[in-house]
């Protein structure tokens, strides 16, 4: 099933969804969106600007947890109108759906989240676009239940999100048959390119991880008909406050896309 974002047809156009792990700033957020404009102008390829306002699951009580909602709001509304993207930000508790819903247009759960009903339904019942990530403790097959509480409360928009799956203790594991598993149950699929090569709690206090295995492992989850690609981006992610071992330096992003259209053109996308 195809879903309307836009100019995207979710399910039939491959698209990206990009931005900062964290709403740092308007200026962090404004540079990011202008490469990325730049970009999809230049390959005709469409963008979805993603940002969160809050970072509910930090391991440390000293972790950076972004701006607020309000202010990330603020943010996400100037990018939006600015540069004409549509935008993706996360919700943790269910009375933030109704005021992100006002700005957002995709409504992201959380992998950590995934099986809060509550939370899952007021996000679906705000009418948005709903992309659930799959839990790292859940097996693909599992998330039907994830999304089928959003249909129950009414809203069949719902994408879903693969960002590896946990592999004893701080270490993920890409496991490529979630991808085909996940498409068969009917949903378009994402593949998480920054998530997935996390080692949560790498760096002690902080996740670490594998920045470096981004490109080739989207180009592989290209290969097998992922509808698209998530990922994080900064244009200094050693300076980042949140997944700063993970998230690919802006000036890489064209290069990703560079490699992406190869794999598509062969394809026919």
């Amino acid at each position: 099933m195809a879903i309307r974002l836009n100019d995207i047809s979710i399910g039939e156009d491959f698209f990206i969804v990009a931005g900062p792990c964290s709403l740092e700033s308007e200026d962090i957020a404004t540079s990011v969106a202008e490469e990325l404009l730049r970009i999809e102008k230049k390959y005709n390829i469409p963008f979805v600007f993603k940002g969160s306002y809050r970072k509910a699951n930090r391991l440390s009580a000293t972790s950076y947890r972004g701006p607020g909602i309000d202010e990330g709001l603020r943010i996400l509304s100037l990018v939006k109108e600015k540069y004409g993207f549509p935008v993706l930000t996360d919700i943790h508790t269910p009375d933030e759906a109704k005021p992100v819903s006002e700005v957002a247009n995709i409504i992201q759960i959380p992998a950590f989240l995934c099986r809060q009903t509550e939370l899952i339904e007021s996000a679906a019942r705000t009418g948005r676009i709903i992309n659930i990530k799959k839990g790292q403790f859940l097996s693909p097959e599992d998330m039907k239940f994830a999304a089928e509480k959003a249909e129950r409360a009414g809203n069949d928009k719902v994408i879903l999100t693969e960002r590896g799956t946990f592999f004893g203790y701080r270490n993920l594991v890409v496991d490529f048959r979630s991808i085909l598993i996940m498409k068969s149950l009917g949903y378009p699929v994402l593949f998480d390119a920054t998530h997935s090569f996390q080692t949560p709690g790498g760096r002690g206090d902080s996740s670490g991880g594998r920045r470096d295995f981004s490109i080739p492992f989207a180009k592989a989850a290209a290969v097998l008909g992922v509808d698209g690609i998530y990922i994080e981006t900064h244009p200094n992610p050693d300076e980042a406050l949140s997944d700063s071992a993970v998230m690919l330096p802006l000036h890489s992003m064209e290069k990703l896309v560079v490699e992406l259209n190869k794999i598509l053109s062969i394809k026919g996308k």
